[in-house]
Parts: structure tokens; sequence; C-alpha cells
């Protein structure tokens, strides 16, 4: 199970340190993609082709799908960790995420999120002003 917040800086090649608590659990190679909120997502190579699975289930008629699909696999990247720990992010990505230097990498259960500092602090905040209301949502899904 990936969890756990750790924030690191991208060097000027564009490449990040994997923490190693993660590491683990991610493996040396890996699938890095645009995800939601404004941040990338991370997936194991056994998770991603769980994922992918998910996605071939959509039907191509719908409009709403293949934009989904596109979304999701346009700036799909197959990355590997190297010998000092750390993985090319590629510009594209880096520049659709806002990641410039900062950067906080948590684990969120199958799956990695990058983030900029700057916006994880914002969501953050923002998340935790609605704590109560995230509580009640829980509450409705038996959580």
């Amino acid at each position: 199970m990936l969890i756990g917040e750790y924030e690191h800086s991208i060097d000027a090649k564009g490449r990040l340190i994997m923490p190693a608590k993660l590491k683990e659990d991610i493996g040396e190679k890996f699938v890095i993609t645009k995800g939601l909120d404004g941040c990338l997502f991370v997936y194991s190579q056994k998770e991603w082709q769980v994922f992918e699975e998910k996605l071939r289930t959509f039907p191509l008629t719908n409009k709403d799908a293949r934009a989904l699909m596109r979304f999701f696999l346009a700036g799909a990247t197959e990355c590997e960790i190297d010998k000092q720990g750390r993985f090319l992010i590629s510009g594209n990505l880096r520049e659709f995420a806002g990641l410039e230097k900062e950067v906080v990498i948590i684990g969120v259960l199958n799956k990695i999120e990058i983030w900029s500092k700057d916006k994880w602090q914002k969501y953050s905040e923002a998340e935790n002003m609605e704590a109560d209301e995230i509580a009640e949502k829980m509450s409705n899904l038996g959580i």
C-alpha cells in the first residue's frame, strides 16, 4: 500500500528522487501520466495494467470516454529508476502539473501523486477547511 507524504526537489534535467518507502511498492519501472486536480499519477506496472483494462471497457462511441482515454494515455510515459534513485519526468508532464523545483510526492493506496509544492499546500488548506463536509460525505459512503 502506498502511503505518506514526501517533499523533494526536481533537478535541472527534470529528475526526481523516488522516496525509498514508495520505491518498494512502485517498483523499478512504472508509468507516470497526467492526473486529476493538477497533479501527476504514478502507477506500478501491475496497477497500470489494471487501470488500462478499465479504460478498455469504455465505449468508443462515447465522446467523454474517448476524451478521458486520451487525457490519461497521450502523455503516459514508462519510467525507470536510475542507480541514484531518480527518474525523469518528461517536460510536457512537468508543465501540465506546474512542477518547477519543489514537489510533494504522496502515496494514495494504489498510486503515487506528484504535486507542485504550492498546489499541494493550496489543495491541503482547502481540504482542511472542508474537513467536516468530507467527513459527512464519507459517512454517506459507509466509511
